[in-house]
């Protein structure tokens, strides 16, 4: 199944959430989510209204423009209590082999270990697709969004960009797998 489809049809599953295809329908649960302006602390900006995210949902649930572009976005969903708590996504370039991460928990969400249990289960759905590198871009200062990277198999690299540092997963190409495992 490829990842447009994926990205439109399925629940990712972790020990405590489910990672939900993105809809319109979220958008207002999720403006209170992503209220708190903390947020954009390192990444500029200012939260968006229900009004606004509606709008913004609607056009990434439409998927990208560029046919050689896949958008594929999910909200975190806290299974006890149901509640929403932020989002996963990825953009998926290169033929499915490359895709770019990001994540954001709410601020009352924070401090629970939601971000690191939905970006890590977004790489190995991410990995088990096809992809072999997966990249995030976290500011120098957000020690929180290193831990999450970290957790999800990311090590920083050397390059900057914006003032971020690139951080990338590139998991063992298959056939070098079955090679080390012969080795052992």
């Amino acid at each position: 199944m490829g990842l447009r489809r994926v990205n439109r049809e399925t629940t990712v599953r972790t020990e405590r959430l489910d990672l939900e295809p993105l809809a319109v329908a979220h958008a207002d649960e999720m403006a209170v989510v992503l209220a708190d302006p903390a947020l954009h602390a390192f990444i500029g900006g200012a939260p968006l209204t229900a009004t606004e995210l509606r709008a913004r949902y609607e056009r990434l649930a439409a998927g990208s423009p560029d046919p050689a572009v896949v958008w594929c976005n999910w909200v975190v969903r806290v299974r006890a209590g149901g509640r929403l708590a932020g989002t996963v996504q990825a953009t998926v370039t290169d033929g499915g082999r490359t895709a770019e991460v990001a994540w954001v928990t709410g601020t009352e969400w924070q401090g629970r270990g939601i971000a690191r249990e939905a970006a890590a289960a977004l790489v190995a759905l991410l990995t088990e697709r096809g992809v072999r590198t997966v990249v995030a871009h976290v500011h120098p200062d957000h020690k929180a969004s290193a831990t999450v990277a970290h957790a999800a198999g990311l090590r920083p690299t050397e390059e900057e960009q914006d003032g971020e540092i690139r951080w990338e997963f590139r998991p063992c190409a298959p056939e070098l797998r079955d090679e080390a495992v012969v080795r052992s």
